[in-house]
């Protein structure tokens, strides 16, 4: 058997293991509330940790100033429940139209 092929059947075994952990386990474990209540705030600190990283830099640098505004457009569109075809949209505008204006 290749080695490659050994890694993958491992990796699949893992997953399928890892996976099937919750369920069995189910009754069995009892998780504080403190500590569910610290998963959910460290879930929502890593994709806001993710979103500025994103929004904010471009190889290693600042990514200038119309990533950030065209975000903080898609954020106050998504605030204010518009549809997500329009929250791109609108983004995408504000990005470009700051390009375009040379602000970058």
């Amino acid at each position: 058997m290749n080695a490659a092929v050994l890694v993958i059947l491992v990796l699949a075994l893992g997953t399928y293991a890892f996976r099937l952990v919750g369920p069995v386990l189910r009754g069995r474990v009892e998780i504080p509330a403190r500590a569910q209540e610290l998963a959910s705030a460290g879930a929502v600190v890593l994709l806001v940790a993710l979103l500025a990283t994103g929004a904010l830099t471009e190889s290693g640098g600042f990514a200038g100033w119309a990533r950030p505004a065209g975000v903080l457009v898609a954020a106050v569109l998504a605030w204010r429940r518009a549809p997500f075809a329009v929250v791109v949209l609108g983004a995408a505008a504000t990005a470009a139209v700051l390009r375009l204006a040379g602000v970058g």
